[in-house]
C-alpha cells in the first residue's frame, strides 16, 4: 500500500473511533427517551432519527454543505464562534458521519433499553435510587448487549461511507481523504490494483463486522433464553 492509503486508513479509523465515542453519548439519553416517553413528539422524532436509512447520503450531505457553508445560518453561527467554517475539514466530517450513522446507534440501544422491562426500574424505586443512579447501575449494565452492538455498527457504518463525506469534506489528502474516497480516486486514475487492495481490506473488515455481530446477538438470545 501506498503512504496515501496508509494515511487514509488512519484518517478513517480515527474518524470512525470519533464519531462512535460522541454517538453514543449522544444517542444514549436520546434512545432512552424514546423507549420510555408517551409524548406526542415521540414518532416524529423517532422518524427523524430513521431518516440516515431512507434518504440518499448525497442529499445529506447537500444540505449540510448549505447549512454550514458561508451564506449557512450553521457557517454563520461557526465563524460567529470562532470555528471558521466546518465544509472540507475533519470537524465537517465528523459532523455528517454522526448524523449519519444516529440511527445505527438509538435503534439498537433503544430496542435494549425497551427490553428491559419496568420490574428492574421499579425495583430501583424502592430502594430509592435516583434517576441517573437507576440509569447507569441498572439499565446500561442490563442493556450491554445493545450498547456494544451500537457501537459497533457505528463504527462499521462510518468506515464504510461515501457520499456524506464527498459531499462536505471532499476528497483533501491528508485531511478529508478517507478509504472510500480513496477508492473512488484510485478508480479514477485507473489504479485498479491499488483499489483491489483497499476493496478487499474493506470486504474483510465488513464481514468481520456481520460475523461478530451475529455471534453478539446469539449469545444475547442465548442469555435472555
Amino acid at each position: 500500500m501506498s503512504a496515501g492509503d496508509l494515511q487514509a486508513i488512519r484518517l478513517t479509523f480515527l474518524l470512525a473511533t470519533a464519531t462512535t465515542v460522541l454517538l453514543l453519548l449522544i444517542a444514549a439519553p436520546l434512545a432512552w427517551w424514546l423507549s420510555q416517553t408517551v409524548s406526542r413528539w415521540r414518532a416524529p422524532v423517532a422518524a427523524v432519527v430513521a431518516l440516515p436509512l431512507v434518504l440518499p447520503p448525497t442529499v445529506l450531505g447537500f444540505y449540510l454543505l448549505v447549512a454550514l457553508g458561508p451564506q449557512g445560518w450553521g457557517g454563520q453561527l461557526t465563524q460567529a464562534l470562532g470555528l471558521g467554517l466546518l465544509p472540507f475539514t475533519f470537524g465537517g466530517l465528523l459532523l455528517g458521519s454522526i448524523l449519519y450513522s444516529l440511527p445505527f446507534a438509538v435503534q439498537p440501544l433503544q430496542n435494549a433499553f425497551e427490553a428491559v422491562g419496568r420490574r428492574p426500574l421499579e425495583a430501583a424505586a424502592t430502594l430509592r435510587a435516583g434517576p441517573l443512579d437507576t440509569f447507569f447501575h441498572v439499565v446500561l449494565p442490563l442493556s450491554r448487549g445493545g450498547v456494544v452492538q451500537a457501537a459497533v455498527l457505528s463504527f462499521a457504518h462510518t468506515v464504510g461511507e461515501f457520499g456524506v463525506v464527498l459531499m462536505i469534506g471532499g476528497n483533501i489528502p491528508e485531511r478529508t481523504r478517507v478509504v472510500s474516497t480513496q477508492i473512488y480516486g484510485h478508480v479514477e486514475a485507473l489504479d485498479y490494483t491499488s483499489a483491489h487492495w483497499l476493496s478487499a481490506g474493506m470486504l474483510a473488515f465488513s464481514f468481520i463486522v456481520l460475523l461478530a455481530l451475529a455471534r453478539l446477538n446469539r449469545r444475547s438470545a442465548r442469555v435472555l433464553g
